[in-house]
């Protein structure tokens, strides 16, 4: 891959920054979206390089990176997803080929109801719809006391119940808000409040109103749309997400290598295999 080229996109209530990488050689492919959500373009960088044969749109979500939420920006699904259309529509590679990890193979699901024409294949790789999860009441009230900590409490009080909730395995007991509050020091958070309240998850993407997608909308699309999980963390609320989306609509789950984010290596996942994982990407996109 060449350097990506980065774009400035004014769009309401924010300014968007996207960038475009050029293939090392010119082949018979779509181009790919690589989007997540609340995680920016950085998160993909070890996935980006294992696709040379086809052009490549990375973007940072509203209020992430070096993405601007303006004063009075709304941040919702459905605005993330009108977000990701204009990035492509700027772009001018429509259609395009997606992977949507977490939150962004959320927020892609009212875009390509609102512009199929936009998209040939979307994989959406443990997307965290806990609407169609069976303790979806539970998880919904947990998602509220996490946002309530950050606004009475600060990043890592808050932060520290959201990793506690992301590793729990199974359905959520009934009396999962009666246990004690995590200490933030265990997780290497801070536990002092310096006063901030702009994190993007915390702040925005938490805070959003939840997402009922619409299985025959989204059949209608014509999209072909493949629900993706990780090969291990099974029985955690993401991977949860992308069974019960499948489940939606009919099919079988694709299992990628790796967990959540199996598409980088780090301190906290070791044995994650970028190339493995972008391997099985393209074997599912050019199926």
């Amino acid at each position: 891959m060449t350097e990506p080229t980065p774009y400035a996109l004014d769009v309401p209530g924010a300014v968007l920054t996207y960038d475009l990488h050029e293939p090392e050689t010119t082949a018979d492919h779509r181009p790919l979206l690589i989007v997540g959500s609340p995680m920016g373009a950085s998160g993909f960088a070890q996935l980006v390089p294992h696709f040379t044969d086809r052009k490549v749109i990375t973007y940072d979500p509203r209020g992430m990176e070096r993405s601007e939420l303006l004063d009075g920006g709304e941040v919702t699904v459905e605005i993330h997803g009108d977000d990701v259309h204009r990035v492509v529509e700027a772009s001018g590679l429509a259609p395009v080929d997606v992977f949507g990890s977490s939150g962004g193979g959320m927020v892609v699901l009212p875009w390509i109801i609102a512009h199929p024409d936009e998209v040939g294949t979307l994989v959406a790789h443990e997307p965290p719809l806990v609407t169609l999860l069976d303790d979806s009441e539970m998880a919904m009230k947990v998602n509220a006391d996490i946002v309530d900590t950050y606004q009475r409490d600060g990043f890592g009080p808050a932060m520290a119940k959201f990793i506690q909730l992301v590793m729990h395995v199974g359905p959520l007991p009934d009396d999962y808000l009666d246990q004690p509050a995590p200490d933030p020091a265990q997780f290497g958070l801070p536990t002092e409040d310096d006063g901030s309240r702009d994190d993007p998850l915390l702040a925005h993407n938490l805070a959003m109103p939840p997402y009922q997608p619409d299985a025959d909308a989204l059949r209608d699309t014509g999209v072909r749309i493949v629900p993706a999980i990780g090969a291990k963390g099974e029985g955690t609320m993401a991977r949860r997400g992308g069974v019960a989306l499948a489940a939606l609509l009919g099919v079988e789950p694709v299992i990628f290598p790796g967990d959540h984010g199996g598409f980088a290596a780090n301190e906290w996942s070791p044995g994650n295999d970028p190339a493995a994982f972008a391997s099985k990407l393209r074997g599912v996109l050019d199926t």
